[in-house]
């Protein structure tokens, strides 16, 4: 019995430790793309980022190596794959693996907006105010997962990556990538503390099923 409660335990530890829907990366410091004709100020190269898929809402956010604002006409755009996305960077800097199907634009301002790709055409949508927050060197959104149906995935499946850029122009105006040339998943991989926990738990379980048997066999 003893040793059945001590697994259960452990199992409640693992579930506890796995993260629903949400992951956090980091981002090389300086790493502009070769292509960017910008002005190459930290406001514009990303340190972190995180997706967070939370009830009815997304929460996107990323920290920058400078403070919001600071370049004008820098905006943040985050790509999103509902599930129909294509690689709209694969032909201008063979970026084949950033694939969307929406965008969604956060502004130093604090005001942002949804950009849906239709059949129709794109469908835009302005955020809510207070939707976007500005702190310091960080910027997030929250936005309502009705504003980005699926088109394929579920919510906890869609895929992310984000580009720091000045408004208007070419791919000359995109400053970075991140990650590079990928995307992101909210609900896919565990943090390296939860792995840890992971590994542990599963330890456990072993070494109570070892101690089980041994008792047995005596």
């Amino acid at each position: 019995m003893r040793t059945m409660i001590a697994l259960s335990a452990t199992v409640a530890v693992i579930v506890a430790a796995s993260p629903a829907a949400a992951v956090t990366r980091v981002d090389p410091a300086s790493d502009y793309l070769a292509t960017f004709t910008g002005p190459k100020n930290g406001d514009l190269d990303v340190l972190g980022y995180s997706a967070k898929v939370s009830g009815t809402n997304v929460v996107l956010s990323s920290t920058v190596n400078g403070t919001i604002g600071t370049t004008a006409g820098g905006i943040y755009v985050w790509g999103i794959n509902r599930g129909a996305g294509t690689a709209g960077f694969g032909t201008s800097l063979g970026l084949d693996k950033v694939l969307f199907d929406s965008v969604v634009v956060l502004q130093p301002d604090a005001t942002g907006l949804v950009v849906a790709f239709t059949t129709g055409g794109p469908k835009i949508t302005a955020l809510s105010a207070g939707a976007v927050t500005v702190s310091g060197t960080t910027i997030t959104g929250t936005i309502p997962l009705a504003l980005l149906p699926s088109t394929g995935f579920t919510n906890a499946k869609y895929g992310f990556n984000l580009w720091p850029r000045l408004a208007g122009g070419t791919v000359a105006n995109i400053a970075d990538f991140a990650p590079n040339n990928a995307t992101i998943t909210a609900g896919a991989v565990p943090e390296p503390a939860t792995w840890a926990l992971l590994i542990a738990g599963f330890g456990g379980i072993g070494a109570a099923q070892r101690r089980r048997r041994s008792a047995v066999a005596a």
